[in-house]
């Protein structure tokens, strides 16, 4: 997504945010947004197949589990996805963890500045001391948000 869109994007959103608890409001909704879309393109990638789509994989989607986490805009509670075998371990929120390493608004950031999938693993790589991210994931991520921002219109 271009800068301009991303500006046009914001000016639409923002027509209804009146108080700052409207702008408080609507941060914990993006971001309970952006952390489950993070969370279900890495179930989308552990499970190796996108939701929706059938599989002969004996591995699938076993609904979701509830979690609060604290960010930079308060408490927010999410829904993470589970898996039948058990094994699916996110790597954005992980198991047990309460509180947001911010991987999910870097990547946007990054994705919003115009860097590739790519620059934006090797970036996560030199910022977290290795960490290891796929460019499908980056880009899993920053598409299934765009959708759901765009209220589930394909995003092009």
């Amino acid at each position: 997504m271009k800068q301009k869109e991303l500006e046009k994007l914001a000016q639409s959103l923002a027509k209804n945010i009146k108080t700052e608890s409207d702008l408080s409001n609507f941060s914990s909704q993006l971001m309970k947004m952006t952390v489950e879309a993070a969370l279900g393109a890495e179930m989308d990638d552990h499970l190796g197949y996108p939701k929706g789509q059938k599989s002969k994989n004996k591995n699938y989607r076993n609904g979701f589990t509830k979690k609060k986490i604290k960010s930079n805009v308060g408490e927010v509670e999410i829904s993470t996805p589970r898996d039948r075998n058990g094994d699916f371990e996110p790597i954005l929120v992980k198991k047990r963890q309460t509180r947001l390493t911010q991987f999910d608004e870097q990547i946007l950031s990054l994705y919003a500045k115009g860097m590739s999938t790519r620059d934006i693993v090797a970036t996560f790589e030199e910022m977290y001391d290795g960490a290891q991210i796929s460019p499908m994931l980056v880009s899993k991520v920053t598409k299934r948000l765009l959708n759901n921002l765009n209220n589930g219109k394909p995003v092009s």
